[in-house]
């Protein structure tokens, strides 16, 4: 059997009842974490710049926090919103991914189809699964392409399992979305722009199309994956397909929160350095050496990630981070307002990233960070292995709800939120 036809006969074999309690609760929990990134970012310079053109999709879709639109420019903006902060969850392994960028498409067309909370937790458990093991079969960014290429298969799955499909018609949404639409990782190196937070965006635009296309009968090829000219022999010809294979929904339990808004390599930068920084004179600093793994120091500590001129950059940037949880004392997104503060300047000048060999063979079962600070001539220094958030020190509901607070300001949405099961998709957004 294809493996096409295998991923299909899993994705439609789900179902609430199939899923654990466990998963079932850990969906809410991450749809509350989207929402309140989504929220805050409804007034970011990238939506800014997309929402001037709303009145170009007039349609029925939802737009979280707004009105509606067509279901496309619906799919964008929401997962736009999800994915602008750096501040929604995230999956490491041999690719990264961040899952929860597909409730933005989920909530496109829960909204035209009245789908409820149950339906929206079923096909998101199924997309965080086709995505986790999407990432464990094979690395897109070692090959220059872009890890939307997996957000996109794990959108159309969920997607597919939202209306309904039948194998065939999954198979025929994953391809309609993937094979026009192999994206580059350009977006993700050197000087980063509203790409950066657009190649999810436009992932989610991509599948919706490909599943409504698909609910009306147009056919695309049957072997994406696996075809002559397919994903494995044009993209990955090292993906391991076995990794796709399997019965069990859990892969959303093994994925992470984030508890500042930084690149996820990134997340224990901060830890480290709020632990450190009562014990520095940051007045009279030498040097801060960083250790840590190469993942972290090839992705936020390239040339370009010292002099960051805007948001996207400096969410990537090791030095930056660091400095600027020391000089403030804490790291939330008021922080991106310091990219050009003097005293975070000069601090990122004292910075030195190294990588740690050891550090690196542990990566990503732990993402190990040490810093070590000279100040007055004084050595201090400080570790971290597994930042908070991450599923092995997971944040606990009520982390989740401080969250999701700090952003928006709204609590009277959450009860809603964790009693969604009956409740339809739209009257939550």
């Amino acid at each position: 059997m294809a493996i096409e036809n295998k991923l299909a006969e899993f994705i439609t074999g789900v179902s609430y009842k199939s899923l654990g309690e466990d998963v079932k609760h850990e969906v809410k929990r991450r749809f509350i974490d989207a929402l309140g990134v989504a929220y805050s970012s409804i007034d970011s310079p990238p939506a800014l710049k997309i929402k001037k053109m709303i009145g170009l999709y007039p349609g029925n879709a939802k737009i979280i926090g707004m009105g509606t639109s067509s279901p496309d420019y619906s799919a964008f903006l929401n997962s736009l919103f999800i994915r602008y902060m750096d501040f929604n969850d995230t999956y490491l392994s041999l690719e990264p991914l961040h899952p929860s960028d597909m409730f933005g498409p989920l909530v496109t067309l829960s909204s035209i189809f009245n789908k409820t909370g149950k339906d929206l937790i079923t096909a998101a458990a199924v997309g965080y699964e086709i995505g986790t093991r999407l990432c464990d079969s094979t690395s897109l960014r070692a090959k220059g392409y872009d890890h939307v290429n997996f957000t996109e298969i794990a959108m159309a799955a969920a997607l597919s399992r939202l209306l309904e499909f039948d194998e065939s018609q999954t198979i025929n949404a994953i391809s309609i979305a993937l094979v026009p639409h192999v994206a580059l990782r350009q977006p993700r190196v050197g000087d980063l722009t509203m790409w950066k937070a657009g190649a999810a965006a436009n992932s989610a635009r991509n599948s919706v199309f490909g599943t409504l296309a698909t609910l009306y009968g147009f056919t695309s090829p049957t072997e994406p994956l696996s075809g002559k000219m397919g994903f494995k022999n044009i993209v990955a010809p090292d993906i391991d397909f076995s990794k796709l294979e399997g019965s069990k929904v859990n892969g959303i339990m093994r994925t992470y929160v984030k508890k500042y808004p930084v690149e996820y390599h990134a997340m224990a930068a901060v830890e480290a350095s709020l632990k450190l920084v009562n014990d520095m004179d940051l007045n009279h600093t030498d040097s801060i050496e960083v250790y840590t793994y190469e993942a972290a120091v090839s992705i936020l500590a390239d040339k370009e990630k010292w002099h960051p001129e805007n948001k996207e950059t400096a969410d990537h940037s090791l030095p930056f981070i660091i400095a600027s949880t020391l000089v403030n004392k804490d790291f939330w997104v008021n922080n991106y307002n310091d990219i050009r503060n003097k005293q975070i300047s000069e601090l990122m000048g004292k910075i030195h990233v190294t990588e740690l060999k050891e550090f690196t063979e542990q990566y990503p079962d732990k993402l190990p960070i040490r810093l070590e600070a000279k100040c007055n001539g004084k050595k201090v220094e400080s570790e971290i292995e597994i930042p908070r958030g991450h599923y092995k020190n997971p944040m606990d509901d009520r982390e989740i709800e401080s969250k999701f607070v700090r952003l928006t300001g709204i609590t009277d949405s959450l009860k809603d939120m964790w009693t969604m099961e009956d409740r339809e998709v739209s009257e939550l957004v």
